[in-house]
């Protein structure tokens, strides 16, 4: 399959369970601030380090559906940038699988146009190079947010999230090579 393909059912599984989850709790989300998001981010981004570092883990939640959240959140987090605070907690099911499949197209799009430049560079990172990158990414974003949402010449909190989203869908991507060479 092609990345873009890959891409596809990457997301494809991410939004289901999204969906899922959008049925048991509503859009309860949307009472999140954009630093609640990024800690979000960071918690499940942290238990894959630590997982990685100690090698064993106690709770049954694996690495791969820790990636899984982090790619869902992300999404939440660019959601909540681009609809208004003043818009309804809850949204429909509609509305939120809208909101949803746009911010993919967009990732998607961002993706095709860094792997054409980078030429799939993101193949050779490590699957703990993507926990830093996504760790240093989070990083931003709260340093952003302490400067009160602004940059001098760095790129926003949603090019952030839009990295994040991807560097999770490329660590599922190669997670799940990994487990068919099996």
């Amino acid at each position: 399959m092609t990345t873009s393909e890959l891409f596809d059912k990457i997301t494809g599984e991410a939004k289901k369970i999204f969906v899922q989850k959008t049925s048991d709790y509503g859009t309860s989300w949307r009472v999140y601030r954009t630093i609640s998001i990024a800690d979000q981010i960071y918690i499940k981004a942290k238990r894959i380090r630590t997982i990685q570092e100690k090698k064993t883990q106690r709770i049954a939640d694996d690495i791969r559906s820790e990636f899984t959240g982090i790619l869902n959140y992300a999404v939440i987090g660019l959601i909540q940038l681009k609809i208004n605070n003043d818009e309804p907690e809850q949204l429909s099911a509609e509305q939120t699988e809208f909101y949803y499949s746009e911010v993919v197209k967009a990732a998607k799009e961002l993706m095709e146009n860094k792997n054409h430049d980078y030429g799939e560079a993101w193949r050779d990172i490590s699957e703990e190079g993507f926990v830093d990158l996504i760790l240093a990414k989070i990083l931003r974003i709260k340093q952003i947010l302490n400067n009160e949402g602004k940059t001098l010449i760095s790129e926003g909190i949603d090019a952030n999230f839009f990295d994040i989203l991807n560097y999770a869908v490329f660590a599922l991507i190669l997670i799940d090579e990994k487990n068919n060479r099996k």
